[in-house]
């Protein structure tokens, strides 16, 4: 999930305006008896219905709105939601999935095995050109119904009511994991096809909450708790998402929190220390090192990035040392590894060797061996209001200072950043992060680094996946298809750190930048339970009204 980030891949104009339509921070007597009203700010979506829900903040409504096979928890337990049950066959190629009875979705509508077939082939078809089906891929007849060759999933089947079979075109022992993502959602029949407007900006799910009216665009998105939820119901009344100004997101969230009309938010990087001195002390500071990592995306198959030695190059010449200590303040940590420290069984600390410490002279030897001459003009993207501004300047003028490169920087709203990302065109470096969508090292190295996850438009050229770099290399793959076709979990770690050593030491696919501790404030004062879940949100579901 690309992150704001997705993640995960994870703001209104002034704070006077936000006073004004949150005033006293959405929690009087009136609404504490009907369970309360919770306020945070987000960037606009690119998308909250399951068919393209992608970045941080349309998979926060989205999660919200539909509860699928399975859940997970912050430390990436699997938990089973409608799935009662799950079976696999020997080879790992077919799946068999129980499907609880009895629960609907906010329409009336019954949540049946015809529900998932529904939704997923709604997410896979052509037409619908969805930048997140990739991770549907490994199902059979995923290219023909793709490819526009077929209408129908082949590979999906409702045996029975309550009985879906999956079959994959490749044995993948972790699928059950997968469908945590909210691609794989169910949808009613009323959702029709993708291009449906009316339900793409008021989806009708069965998550624990409802929409109350449609999104309107770049102004707000106003969930309410589903009283004929399938399982425990959310304590909350309403969920009020106030959508920000994408240029300054985190300083308005910031500003929105300490003014009592948000009662969560993100922060700017400058003002996180000031910030944990004056909240924790409170017990209003929220931290978490979370399965994420942050980095950089180099556009592999243009020029000058081209090469591994470039690449290489770059990584070298960045003290992330420094800069964690300088601008971060001590507040972030290195990276040396694509697969984050919560995934035990996989991480590598320092299998990115051009991380591990800063080395100006090898930076230099690279460079020139791979053509990166000083005045070499460099593209240095990054998605502007969510407190990269600083950290970005710092890699700039590091990449000048030690390479002589005359360094671009091209800050646009997420949203567009997102868009320019996928130009066949695009060059050089862009800012981005990861944050798991599902608690599987495939869902890392897959989406970021595999060939399939390019998925390039045969008429445009665009990258529909999130291996927005493109970097490819078949032996790659390979280690994937063989990673995802072992039964054995310590034998199948051991294939993804081979994979991970080859696409992130090697070859430098991406340059790992930070660890991903994410921090947060929280209204503890207004209400209970508020905690960062596994997709670094507030965990909606569970919070109430003190």
């Amino acid at each position: 999930m690309r992150g704001a980030k997705s993640a995960k891949w994870v703001a209104g104009a002034i704070v006077v305006a936000l006073a004004a339509t949150a005033c006293g921070g959405g929690n009087d007597k009136g609404d504490s008896a009907k369970g309360g009203v919770f306020r945070m700010g987000i960037t606009e979506p690119t998308a909250i219905d399951p068919f393209n829900a992608q970045e941080s903040e349309g998979s926060l409504v989205a999660h919200n709105l539909f509860t699928g096979l399975y859940k997970v928890e912050p430390n990436g337990k699997l938990i089973p939601a409608l799935a009662e049950s799950a079976t696999t066959s020997d080879d790992g190629k077919t799946w068999t999935f129980k499907i609880k009875a009895g629960t609907k979705f906010s329409n009336g509508e019954p949540v049946d095995a015809e529900a998932f077939v529904r939704a997923w082939t709604r997410v896979a078809d052509k037409k619908s050109a969805s930048d997140v089906a990739y991770h549907m891929a490994g199902i059979e007849g995923y290219e023909d119904l793709n490819s526009g060759k077929s209408d129908k999933f082949a590979g999906v089947k409702a045996v029975d009511a309550n009985t879906l079979e999956v079959k994959l075109s490749a044995a993948d022992f972790e699928f059950d994991k997968k469908t945590v993502h909210t691609v794989f959602a169910p949808v009613p029949k009323v959702a029709g096809a993708a291009d449906n407007k009316a339900y793409n900006d008021q989806p009708i799910g069965n998550g624990p909450f409802k929409m109350e009216g449609a999104w309107e665009h770049n102004k707000k998105i106003t969930l309410v708790r589903n009283d004929d939820y399938g399982f425990e119901k959310a304590k909350l009344a309403k969920v009020e998402i106030t959508i920000l100004n994408p240029n300054n997101t985190s300083t308005l969230e910031y500003q929105g929190f300490q003014a009592g009309t948000f009662d969560w938010a993100r922060m700017p990087t400058p003002q996180l220390p000031v910030a944990k001195q004056k909240y924790a002390p409170k017990n209003q500071w929220v931290e978490a090192d979370t399965s994420g990592i942050n980095y950089l995306v180099a556009f592999n198959q243009n020029a000058p990035l081209n090469s591994p030695d470039a690449r290489k190059a770059i990584s070298y010449a960045i003290d992330r040392e420094a800069i964690a200590k300088g601008v971060f303040q001590g507040m972030q940590k290195p990276a040396s590894s694509v697969l984050p420290p919560s995934f035990a069984d996989v991480y590598q600390e320092g299998v990115c060797t051009t991380c591990v410490k800063q080395d100006v002279a090898k930076a230099k030897e690279l460079a020139e061996k791979s053509g990166l001459k000083p005045g070499t003009v460099l593209d240095f993207g990054y998605n502007t209001g969510s407190g990269h501004e600083e950290w970005v300047q710092a890699v700039a003028q590091q990449l000048k200072d030690v390479l002589g490169l005359e360094v671009k920087l091209n800050g646009k709203p997420f949203k567009e950043a997102l868009s320019e990302q996928k130009d066949k065109k695009t060059a050089g470096l862009w800012r981005s992060a990861w944050g798991a969508d599902y608690p599987t090292a495939d869902n890392f190295l897959f989406p970021l680094l595999a060939t399939g996850s390019i998925n390039e438009d045969p008429a445009t050229g665009a990258a529909q996946g999130d291996n927005r770099g493109r970097y490819s290399n078949p032996e790659f793959d390979k280690l994937l298809d063989q990673a995802r076709a072992t039964k054995d979990a310590a034998a199948r770690a051991a294939l993804y750190k081979q994979a991970e050593k080859l696409a992130v030491d090697t070859e430098q696919g991406l340059i790992p930048l930070w660890k991903r501790t994410q921090y947060r404030l929280a209204n503890t004062a207004k209400f209970d339970n508020v905690k960062m879940d596994f997709f670094e949100d507030p965990n909606l579901a569970e919070i109430s009204a003190k």
